[in-house]
């Protein structure tokens, strides 16, 4: 495995999809802060979270790049579109799997059964994340599709 690439391009691809999250939010075409429902996991400090979030998004990017990694390797290929078939399945398994789970896991999120108690003000994400906008599920595809396709365009497996 080709771990510069994946730290390099992890990193590149981490930071890109980050950045469309963060745009789109700041253009109003979605509430969800990504860094920051990750860091209120850890600390009610708003100010903290947003820090401790964006480390922990970086770190998950650059776990995810040594799957996509792994894959390529296997395959004996990495291509822009290969990746961003990749990035097509990761974006569906966060809007699908990890969305509705989230109210579940995280100590200040409330949940769409039982609402928001003292501790639990975060509004939790609903379906496909809806609940932070009708276009956060797009943009939350288009991200990871740009996060798989920079990866699959750059890294270089090791036996190719």
């Amino acid at each position: 495995m080709n771990v510069s690439d994946v730290f390099l391009w992890g990193f590149i691809a981490t930071l890109l999809l980050t950045s469309v999250m963060a745009g789109s939010q700041a253009l109003g075409l979605s509430r969800m802060a990504l860094p920051f429902l990750l860091g209120t996991m850890l600390t009610p400090n708003r100010d903290h979270a947003a820090v401790a979030g964006f480390a922990m998004h970086l770190a998950a990017g650059w776990v995810f790049a040594l799957v996509y990694a792994a894959v390529f390797e296997d395959l004996g290929l990495a291509t822009w579109w290969l990746g961003m078939a990749g990035g097509l399945l990761h974006g569906l398994v966060a809007l699908l799997v990890i969305m509705p789970f989230l109210p579940g896991i995280h100590p200040r999120m409330a949940s769409e059964l039982a609402g928001s108690t003292p501790t639990r003000l975060l509004q939790p994400p609903g379906f496909l994340g809806l609940n932070y906008g009708r276009r956060t599920p797009v943009i939350g595809l288009v991200a990871h599709l740009l996060y798989g396709g920079v990866l699959g365009a750059f890294y270089s497996p090791v036996g190719g």
